[in-house]
């Protein structure tokens, strides 16, 4: 089959995917960014948590965009992390079209990593692509629900869809073993990532590491990331990578499954036979168990050579528990998606700069989000939720909808202890893994059921709270949580940068400065 791919993509340094970031625990990143787009453009580092600096976070609440024909110079440091992460444009619907890339915080020499050191490592970026235009797409949202017509892998076709295009391909030696660092890098679309006749060790999400488990294949949901071990310890010959989309049909041929080859370097046969089987697309206990499986690795140290367990949750106390709704609403006619019936209407003038210049005055209101419960009216509003600095937060989950969602929290790792069916109640605490829940930045959250996470907010900014899936953020699937500190001290939150941009209520945007250096405590 030899069908035509043409649509323009965002690329970047005319690249798709971006080029890798490569990064070490507490390097200091500068990434100078020209926008050659003919509108507004802004990119968030998804899962790199900004200590002390959401300034850099490069979301509507946070930043002024970055008008077309000018550039902007983001500086922040990785700091105390590690792992596997992701960029994209975060505004616009501008992801759709991609401008995404690959980020790697590796360890510091001091740190001793939890498995021998790969052969080499590989960067998979899968998700769901569209033929048609995201400003086409965007224009009609309210309108209709695009379906994707098929899933890339690193920007590419699946093997044998098209005889002009390119499929992706990954040189192993047989005897060796590497990483590959899977991301769902989509818009609406959760999948099973699986190789041919290979087994993978799950061993570190979202900058954590994980219990070495033993898997023939993995779930990952719109927004996340894994790495996994995968040994060539078959028969020199090529072999199937593929993605399949959960919660929907599909046939082999379909553009809907991925397919990439793992090619040893000494085969001498192309790849053949049936594609490696997964799990049912609609088994959710398949998933839900499979999710509670990926646990925190207590003894090994991370980003610090003290073990991640140091840092637990298994007898914290509460300051206070959200409980958010994810639903679709009709606010004035218009098709919206909301939380607790409130969608987020984005303003002129970005959070972080009113919290900043004039303690929010005339951009957004404290108390007014419901985080308790739903609103009996859906509505617009800037959904804004003042949190304790340094309290435990519980957040609930809740998908009110028939498919799936997955929920992300700039600015911190959150510790996943439950998932359930049916409404959350205080019950459902009963359930929770305290032990030894894994920590990550995105969390799925099933059709019908909740997901809970505990997250500890000693990081002061303005942080963004949304659903990943790209339809439902565009559409008002998001609020921000304000964590404030009254001591203006630096090493509590930084200043503004030297190249702040300006806009909304604060007039428009000056030119650009060069990039600050980073401040002392960074």
């Amino acid at each position: 089959m030899d069908v035509p791919l043409t649509r323009s993509v965002i690329t970047i340094n005319d690249k798709f995917p971006g080029p890798l970031i490569n990064s070490t625990t507490n390097d200091i990143v500068r990434v100078n960014v020209f926008n050659n787009l003919d509108e507004p453009l802004l990119f968030t580092w998804n899962g790199i948590q900004q200590r002390l600096n959401s300034w850099q976070d490069g979301v509507s609440g946070t930043n002024c965009a970055i008008k077309p024909g000018t550039n902007w110079t983001y500086a922040f440091v990785v700091k105390d992390q590690i792992g596997t992460f992701t960029y994209f444009p975060s505004i616009n619907y501008q992801k759709l079209a991609g401008g995404f890339g690959p980020i790697r915080v590796n360890n510091r020499i001091v740190i001793n990593v939890p498995f021998a050191k790969p052969e080499a490592e590989f960067d998979l970026l899968i998700g769901d692509w569209s033929f048609t235009d995201y400003k086409a797409i965007r224009s009609r949202l309210e309108a209709s629900t695009e379906v994707p017509d098929m899933i890339l892998i690193n920007g590419k076709a699946p093997y044998g869809y098209s005889t002009s295009k390119p499929y992706e391909s990954v040189d192993v030696t047989k005897g060796k073993t590497y990483r590959f660092r899977v991301s769902n890098v989509g818009s609406t679309l959760s999948f099973n990532f699986r190789i041919q006749n290979h087994k993978m060790v799950v061993v570190e999400t979202e900058g954590s590491y994980t219990n070495q488990i033993t898997l023939d294949s993995l779930d990952v949901h719109v927004g996340q990331s894994y790495s996994v071990l995968v040994t060539a310890d078959q028969d020199d010959a090529d072999y199937y990578i593929v993605a399949t989309p959960k919660m929907l049909n599909t046939t082999d041929d379909s553009p809907l499954v991925a397919k990439g080859v793992l090619h040893y370097t000494e085969s001498g046969s192309r790849v053949s036979g049936p594609l490696p089987t997964g799990p049912d697309p609609w088994d959710i206990e398949f998933s839900v168990n499979q999710a509670r499986s990926i646990r925190w690795n207590m003894t090994t140290g991370a980003a610090r050579p003290n073990p991640q367990g140091t840092f637990n949750v298994s007898n914290v106390t509460l300051t206070e528990t959200i409980i958010l709704h994810g639903l679709q609403a009709n606010i004035q006619g218009s098709y919206r998606y909301a939380v607790n019936n409130i969608s987020y209407s984005t303003p002129d003038t970005p959070l972080k700069l009113a919290d900043y210049y004039v303690n929010g005055s005339g951009v957004y209101r404290l108390g007014e989000f419901p985080i308790h419960s739903v609103n009996d009216e859906a509505a617009y509003g800037v959904s804004v939720v003042n949190a304790t600095h340094k309290g435990w937060h519980e957040i609930i989950f809740q998908n009110d909808l028939t498919s799936m969602d997955s929920w992300h929290l700039d600015g911190y790792g959150f510790y996943v202890v439950g998932f359930g069916d049916g409404e959350w109640t205080p019950g459902s605490r009963d359930s929770y893994n305290l032990y030894d829940p894994v920590v990550r930045s995105t969390v799925q959250v099933y059709p019908g059921g909740w997901t809970a996470v505990y997250v500890f907010l000693d990081n002061p900014g303005m942080w963004n709270l949304r659903s990943q899936h790209l339809e439902r953020w565009y559409l008002g699937q998001e609020l921000y949580i304000r964590v404030h500190d009254d001591d203006p001290n630096p090493a509590k939150e930084n200043p503004p940068p030297e190249n702040l941009l300006l806009c909304g209520e604060f007039g428009e945007p000056v030119a650009p400065g060069s990039a600050p250096e980073p401040q002392p405590g960074w």
